[in-house]
């Protein structure tokens, strides 16, 4: 994340006096912003207002995490890290077996699952000779770090365990929430938020169907993360359309096809006074929906097209 993304100011103002902070609870409702150069994500998030409908939305210095390092918090972007009633516990788990039990029984903690479930989860293409026994074996193994349930083979984590990709679901719901309402400020930072832990992958350098199938899920996520941090930053304006214009990039570069990238990048360089540059983004969609799909924009962007031009 660019100082620029970490602390976004509007019409080139000073850092006033902060005005209002949002605590470093866990509380579904706290607002959380992140620090991508550490494996933790941390919570504080100020928010200013300075006058003239103008916000500022930065991240606040870091605090003292004496109680947050007792919290159990598990990463399964990026780097696993998991860290149960304040202990370390990823360089215990017994081996890529283990670990890979370990994320699946993470991302499923809500629900008890099935033996069978478990075999194709941590051995998707070539099983043990006996599959009954190593899963069993394994289980053993994990219990001994891990708070494992024997009866419905469940991770037994408080309610308020906190695990990347839950949250980053969790945020974009207060992001989309947010917009709706047309809190910008409040759409920015929850929006941010899924951005920094979906841009991760998720157990890099490991394959299975279920590890695919939730790097799908994730990577759409980040597609509306990106999609509402953008719209929160052109309605912000002033210094945030920087933000807004590489959300919006970035969005078409991972999703060359989705046409909400090229209506928010028209918008945000029309506002900025590129109208050239606008259509230039109009006619590149144009162009490649009809070479290579055989069809025309939608009737939204269309719409969006006309609208700018009137």
């Amino acid at each position: 994340m660019s100082s620029r993304d970490s602390f976004p100011t509007i019409s080139g103002c000073a850092w006033p006096t902060w005005v209002s902070t949002f605590a470093t609870s866990s509380s579904s409702d706290s607002a959380r912003t992140v620090s991508p150069h550490s494996q933790l994500i941390t919570f504080p998030t100020i928010i200013s207002s300075i006058g003239n409908n103008e916000t500022i939305i930065a991240q606040a210095p870091e605090p003292d995490l004496g109680e947050t390092l007792a919290e159990t918090r598990i990463h399964l972007c990026g780097r696993l890290v998991a860290r149960i009633a304040g202990e370390r516990l990823e360089n215990l788990l017994p081996g890529r077996q283990g670990r890979l039990l370990f994320a699946y029984l993470a991302l499923a903690r809500t629900r008890p699952t099935t033996r069978e479930e478990l075999t194709v989860a941590v051995w998707p293409d070539e099983q043990p000779p006996s599959t009954d026994s190593a899963l069993s074996a394994l289980l053993s193994k994990l219990r001994r770090v891990a708070p494992v349930e024997t009866g419905e083979l469940r991770l037994a984590l408080p309610d308020a365990a906190w695990i990347d990709v839950e949250v980053a679901r969790e945020a974009l719901h207060r992001a989309q929430a947010a917009v709706a309402r047309e809190d910008w400020a409040g759409g920015w930072t929850a929006g941010r938020v899924t951005q920094h832990i979906c841009v991760r992958e998720l157990l890099p350098g490991e394959s299975a169907p279920w590890i695919e199938e939730q790097r799908r899920d994730l990577e759409e996520l980040y597609a509306r993360s990106l999609e509402l941090v953008g719209r929160a930053s052109l309605k912000i304006g002033g210094g945030e359309l920087d933000t807004a214009e590489r959300c919006g990039r970035r969005l078409l570069s991972r999703a060359p096809y989705r046409e909400s990238g090229y209506r928010l990048l028209m918008e945000i360089l029309w506002s900025r006074g590129d109208a050239a540059e606008a259509m230039l983004v109009y006619d590149d969609l144009r162009r490649r929906l009809r070479d290579e799909l055989g069809i025309a924009p939608s009737a939204l962007t269309q719409t969006v097209y006309r609208r700018l031009l009137a």
